[in-house]
């Protein structure tokens, strides 16, 4: 199908460095600070990462290519991209769009959850009442996602935060947000993993991330890690979730989209390394045990800094505040996502986009979501149980990340691997550019892609309802 009139009323990306701050920061979010390190250390480490790694060459950067290519191609967000390409693979973007929706569900209560932490380390710095002041981390956990007033009221004050960056547009909102909050967030992180590397028996926490064990490949273990390292890769780079798709369509037709489909990727894993040495050396130092999901980062590390005496509430404070940055430049790609699409029907209808309005639809559905899951006070009220889940933020990831994603990213390279192979070629080529890994992308594209996203999904599934297929 013919190139469509591209139409920027939607609003354009003014620099490559914005572009590249923003997508960079959609990509960095909370899996990289406390999925990564957990996953990388329960998989063997090194190990972990050598597959990591062949994952990040095979497939993150060849669909990040893809989606960036199709968005900037088409020129529009991830349901019309789709509905461009062909009428009878519209489904496929709204797979792409109902994802973010449903994820910002729960990333703006947990995006609260940082959000309050940091208030409250803070507190402890000026002795202020609202501070932890010693309370257990454990008891001051639960207290906090228990009391259904805090949770919901740090969950809008999250979302607000939110929407109102992208009320100020793609180059006065996002853009610029982006570009002060990424590198305030690399400084903050290099700042925080000094200080972790250099505490007492820190070196066990390095080990735990970064020392080999191929004893998890025996048998079908490949599989699992293949799977994890797959997962892992895919909903970090902000994958089969609109938000490259769209951020694509306001490139400008002369930026090098090869380049910056390897420089997110890059970027987004060298944080997520940082990361790892950021939080496990610490959490070993003190003897404890890494955990997964919100306790690591909340209930374990919040102790590792109150171990530390009078400095520890300010390496809080500085840990809580980049992963609050970390929150909130990956949720306002996600509401960006879904309500650029809301303005391309608006643009097929003839009408001008309107971003204010598209803005505030998407606001009040993620509003609804994110009261209803933290009145769910992380299971402790049991609130929408449903799909064999013992919460509802599990239930919201399961349709979102455990099946909508991989299905849509499997759906995806099926299509431009063997149905449209050659769709993208001339985008990518424009400007003088040649199609260096164009041969290689092909491959990956039509052979690699396919396979590694099926395992995801079926390891999806597996890890979900605990069927046991790869144990």
């Amino acid at each position: 199908m013919a190139d469509q009139n591209l139409d920027n009323s939607k609003g354009q990306f003014q620099s490559r460095f914005g572009f590249l701050m923003a997508s960079i920061g959609s990509a960095v979010g909370l899996g990289n600070l406390w999925a990564f390190p957990y996953k990388m250390g329960k998989n063997g480490g090194f190990a972990f990462l050598l597959i990591y790694l062949l994952m990040f060459a095979t497939v993150g950067v060849v669909m990040m290519l893809t989606e960036l290519s199709f968005g900037r191609k088409t020129g529009k967000g991830v349901i019309y991209a789709w509905k461009t390409l062909s009428n009878k693979y519209t489904f496929i973007g709204f797979l792409g769009w109902l994802s973010p929706l449903l994820i910002l569900g729960f990333y703006c209560m947990l995006g609260g959850y940082c959000l309050k932490y940091s208030i409250a380390n803070l507190g402890d710095i000026f002795g202020a009442g609202w501070g932890v002041h010693g309370t257990d981390s454990a008891q001051f956990f639960t207290a906090f996602y228990s009391s259904q007033s805090q949770s919901v009221i740090f969950t809008i004050i999250f979302t607000a935060l939110t929407v109102g960056i992208v009320l100020g547009g793609v180059s006065g909102g996002i853009e610029k947000f982006s570009s002060i909050a990424m590198p305030a967030l690399f400084f903050m992180l290099v700042i925080v993993i000094i200080r972790s590397v250099t505490l007492p028996g820190a070196g066990a926490g390095l080990a735990f991330v970064f020392k080999p064990n191929f004893a998890v490949f025996k048998g079908v273990g490949w599989i699992t890690v293949m799977a994890s390292a797959g997962s892992q890769l895919f909903f970090s780079l902000s994958l089969a979730m609109g938000i490259m798709i769209t951020f694509g369509s306001y490139m400008k037709k002369d930026d090098d989209i090869q380049q910056s489909s390897v420089i997110i990727p890059v970027a987004d894993t060298l944080i997520a390394v940082m990361a790892a040495m950021a939080t496990m050396p610490a959490v070993f130092a003190k003897g404890l045990e890494p955990g997964q999901g919100p306790g690591m980062l909340f209930v374990t590390l919040q102790y590792v800094f109150a171990e530390m005496g009078k400095a520890g509430p300010i390496f809080g404070f500085i840990f809580y505040a980049l992963v609050f940055i970390a929150a909130i430049t990956s949720s306002i790609s996600l509401v960006e996502a879904v309500g650029a699409s809301l303005m391309d029907r608006e643009i097929a209808h003839g009408q001008k986009a309107h971003r204010t309005k598209a803005t505030l639809i998407v606001a009040l559905i993620i509003t609804i979501e994110g009261i209803l899951i933290s009145l769910d006070g992380l299971g402790a009220h049991g609130i929408l149980h449903i799909f064999g889940q013992g919460t509802a933020l599990d239930v919201f990831d399961l349709c979102s990340e455990g099946i909508m994603m991989p299905l849509g990213a499997f759906l995806t390279a099926v299509v431009f691997g063997w149905f449209t192979p050659n769709y993208l070629d001339d985008d990518i080529e424009q400007s003088g550019y040649k199609f260096k890994m164009k041969k290689y992308w092909h491959f990956c594209m039509k052979w690699i892609v396919p396979i590694v996203m099926g395992l995801v999904l079926v390891g999806q599934i597996d890890t979900f309802f605990g069927l046991g297929i790869f144990s």
